[in-house]
């Protein structure tokens, strides 16, 4: 799996074009997000369930998928909506099997710990490219202030 965001050379962008294609680099983040938080969360389950013998309590489902460990609560799902269309993640297909032995427990392991790693890595790039739109809107925005008013409502 290559997960490459969207690039755009920011330059060829009019200002509502470069306001449109940030909003597209942070609905994309969002989707990496949420398949990150999936992968997260079956990464925990597996690893959870290799010291239960596979059998994991209610109050171990709280522990593991609860907070973060960090005081921090996991929020990446939160701007889900139900009645969205859930995104694609290509080839993970072996991920979501049930293991049911120690060394297929190990495969699948290993392919949500990949699968992360791409996760995090598209993220990253996702990231950059939202600052790069944003460093671009700020240079609209103190080239001529009024530009800035044309985002707020009525």
């Amino acid at each position: 799996m290559t997960l490459t965001p969207p690039e755009t050379p920011l330059e060829t962008l009019d200002l509502p074009g470069l306001r449109a294609y940030r909003q597209q680099l942070r609905d994309e983040e969002d989707r990496a997000s949420y398949w990150r938080r999936l992968v997260h969360a079956r990464l925990d389950l597996l690893e959870a369930g290799r010291s239960t013998e596979g059998s994991i309590s209610v109050d171990d489902l709280v522990r593991v998928l609860g907070d973060t460990g960090s005081g921090a609560s996991r929020t990446a799902l939160l701007r889900v909506r139900a009645e969205d269309e859930l995104p694609d993640l290509p080839d993970l297909v072996q991920v979501w099997q049930v293991p049911t032995t120690p060394e297929e427990t190990d495969v699948v392991l290993a392919a949500l710990r990949q699968a992360e790693a791409q996760l995090t890595g598209y993220r990253t790039a996702l990231f950059a490219g939202i600052d790069a739109a944003t460093a671009a809107l700020v240079q609209h925005y103190r080239a001529d202030p009024l530009l800035a008013l044309d985002v707020l409502p009525g």
